[in-house]
């Protein structure tokens, strides 16, 4: 199985997996280079399979993790997706495996993962992680989990920042919708189509982008990704809600 560890040398030339293909999300799929190729100087890795396909892990310091946790000298897993058909070969176990050496190599106390307590879009599978030997840290009313393998038995343990502790956010009136750069598919579905699909519903919208490291430390939600609020309360982190078509559906489930 051959990878290949993008760098600020090659990206250029190499794809990202997402969006390779959807000239809808052309901008965000740059900006999404632009981004990784801002974090590798902060120790950031993203490695992928070397085929046209949606195979890859993402990782990185936890304390420059873009996300509401505090886990000290932990690597933070990012996205990590193994799709179609090439789930069942041993991609998953492999790049996790190249996480888990890194850390060690690093003298890490483990690697941290942000999850659904249930199956969150655009997130890792928590009990596929589960199985692999990460546990529970911390789980939070909106839904998410804190994991965590551990090397040593610490009493240091990871856990969300307070930002996320009640599972709201400031924004009590309509739409909020947090997202950043970190996935190509943002861009596009947030501001055209999300602002379609509220104006034609006569909604109140707030677009809230996280634009730097600090704003995604203390974001309401512990998916920096994209993640939906109504009325305050967190709906879901399945970017298609952005789209007429799939709105009223995921919604009315809430």
């Amino acid at each position: 199985m051959a990878y290949v560890t993008l760098t600020k040398s090659n990206i250029d030339s190499e794809h990202i997996c997402c969006a390779f293909s959807d000239k809808k999300c052309s901008e965000g799929y740059a900006r999404k280079k632009q981004w990784l190729t801002k974090e590798f100087e902060k120790g950031y890795v993203f490695k992928r399979l070397d085929e046209r396909a949606k195979v890859f892990i993402e990782y990185g310091p936890a304390e420059k993790a873009w996300l509401p946790i505090t886990a000290p000298n932990y690597i933070n897993l990012g996205c990590f997706w193994v799709s179609g058909k090439y789930k069942g070969n041993g991609h998953g176990k492999a790049l996790l495996q190249e996480a888990v050496e890194a850390a060690k190599s690093q003298d890490k106390e483990g690697l941290v993962s942000v999850v659904g307590t249930k199956k969150y879009h655009f997130m890792s599978d928590t009990k596929w992680l589960l199985g692999e030997g990460f546990e529970i840290c911390e789980t939070v009313p909106s839904g998410f989990s804190l994991v965590s393998m551990d090397f040593n038995k610490t009493s240091n343990r990871p856990q969300f920042n307070d930002s996320v502790k009640n599972g709201e956010c400031p924004v009590k009136n309509g739409i909020a919708v947090y997202y950043s750069n970190r996935c190509p598919y943002s861009e596009y579905h947030v501001r055209e189509s999300l602002t379609e699909t509220a104006a034609k519903r006569n909604l109140s919208l707030s677009v809230i982008k996280l634009e730097t490291m600090d704003q995604a430390q203390s974001a309401p939600t512990p998916c920096t990704i994209f993640s939906m609020f109504i009325n305050g309360q967190f709906v879901t982190t399945d970017i298609s809600v952005c789209m007429d078509s799939r709105f009223d559906k995921i919604v009315g489930k809430v």
